[in-house]
C-alpha cells in the first residue's frame, strides 16, 4: 500500500464491548474533548428503537444508527452505504468511530472494510478497540461467547473500571484477557480515561505497522487456557510455497472460519525477497508485501490463529506442508 493511498484513506475505530462496559462513555469522551478533530460516528444498535443516541452527547459530529443489531449481511449492507455517502463529504472529518451493540460479534463490521473495494479505497481500518469491565469480566467469561469474541477480535483493550477491583483482581483480569488474546494492548482506566492518543489513530490493525513497532510482536508464549476461545502460534525455517498456503489457507478458512476469530502471520515466500503480512477475520481474508528483507533477517514465516476449538496438532500440520520441499 503506497504511503499517498494511505494518506488519502480515512481512518475507522470500531468501539466495541459488553453491555454496561463503559463504551458509551470513552465514545463521549472522544467526542467532547477538545482535540480539534471531527468523527463521524456510525452506531450499531440492536432493537427497533435506537436508545445509545440518546447517550451520545450533543456533539456537532454526525451520528447515524444502524438498527440491525447482529444480522451479519444487513449490518455489513448497512455500513457501506452509510459510508459511501460519508464519502461524498469528504474533508469534513479526520476519522469514523462505529460503535458496535454491546451484544455485537464485531467481525461484520471489521469484514466490511476488506469486502467492499469502494470502502477498502475510501478507508482503513484503524483498530478494534474493546472496553471491558474488570469488575464482571470473569463472570461473563463463564456466561458468554460474545465476550471472549469481543476481546479475541480486538487490537486495543481498554480495561475499564479498576477503581471496583483490588490490584490482584486486576492482574488476574489481565490474565483472563492475555489467556484468549496476548497479542491486544491493553490500557487500564477508571472512567474510560485513557489518553485518547492510545486508542485514535493507532493504525493498530495494520500488521505492518505493528511490527515497525514491534518486531517481536507476533512471538508470545503460549499461555495456560481456560477459556473457550484461546490462540496458537507457529513458527516455520524454511521458504513458503505460496500456491500451497493460498490452498491450505483458502481451504482451511473456508471449513473452519467460524470458529477462527483473527489470524495473522507473517510469510516469507520462496523466491521473494518481500515479507507478506496475511489477516483474516473469520473466513474473510487479506494480505500485502510489507517491505523488503533486511540483511540477517532470520526469515521465519509465523502464524497465528485466535478461536475457539483450535485443533493444534493439525494447524501445524498444515502450515508445516506449506514449506518448499528439499
Amino acid at each position: 500500500m503506497s504511503e499517498t493511498k494511505t494518506e488519502t484513506q480515512i481512518p475507522v475505530t470500531v468501539l466495541t464491548g459488553y453491555l454496561g462496559a463503559g463504551k458509551t462513555t470513552l465514545l463521549n469522551r472522544i467526542l467532547s474533548e477538545n482535540h480539534g478533530r471531527k468523527f463521524a460516528v456510525v452506531i450499531n444498535e440492536f432493537g427497533e428503537l435506537g436508545v445509545d443516541n440518546d447517550l451520545v452527547v450533543d456533539a456537532d459530529e454526525e451520528v447515524f444508527e444502524m438498527n440491525n443489531g447482529c444480522i451479519c449481511c444487513t449490518v455489513r449492507g448497512d455500513l457501506i452505504r452509510i459510508i459511501g455517502g460519508l464519502m461524498k463529504r469528504k474533508g469534513r472529518f479526520d476519522g469514523i468511530i462505529v460503535e458496535t451493540t454491546g451484544l455485537a460479534d464485531p467481525a461484520p463490521v471489521a469484514q466490511t472494510f476488506f469486502v467492499d473495494e469502494d470502502v477498502k479505497r475510501a478507508t482503513k481500518l484503524d483498530a478494534i478497540v474493546t472496553v471491558v469491565d474488570a469488575k464482571h469480566l470473569p463472570a461473563r467469561l463463564k456466561d458468554s461467547p460474545e465476550a471472549q469474541e469481543q476481546i479475541a477480535f480486538a487490537d486495543i483493550i481498554v480495561l475499564n473500571k479498576m477503581d471496583l477491583v483490588t490490584p490482584e483482581e486486576g492482574d488476574e483480569v489481565e490474565r483472563l484477557i492475555k489467556a484468549i488474546n496476548p497479542y491486544a494492548e491493553i490500557r487500564r482506566s477508571t472512567k474510560s480515561d485513557v489518553p485518547l492518543e492510545s486508542v485514535i489513530g493507532r493504525d493498530a490493525f495494520n500488521l505492518a505497522r505493528i511490527l515497525e513497532r514491534e518486531p517481536d510482536f507476533l512471538e508470545h508464549d503460549d499461555h495456560e487456557h481456560d477459556s473457550e476461545v484461546n490462540s496458537v502460534s507457529f513458527e516455520v525455517s524454511k521458504p513458503i510455497d505460496a500456491e500451497k498456503f493460498n490452498a491450505w489457507i483458502s481451504q482451511l478458512l473456508q471449513t473452519k472460519g467460524q470458529d477462527l476469530l483473527r489470524t495473522k502471520g507473517i510469510l516469507y515466500y520462496a523466491g521473494d525477497n518481500r515479507r507478506f503480512a496475511f489477516q483474516a477475520v473469520h473466513m474473510i481474508a487479506d494480505g500485502d508485501y510489507i517491505g523488503e528483507v533486511k540483511e540477517g533477517d532470520p526469515r521465519k514465516s509465523k502464524i497465528v490463529f485466535i478461536g475457539r476449538d483450535l485443533n493444534r496438532p493439525q494447524l501445524r500440520r498444515g502450515f508445516e506442508a506449506c514449506q518448499v520441499e528439499g
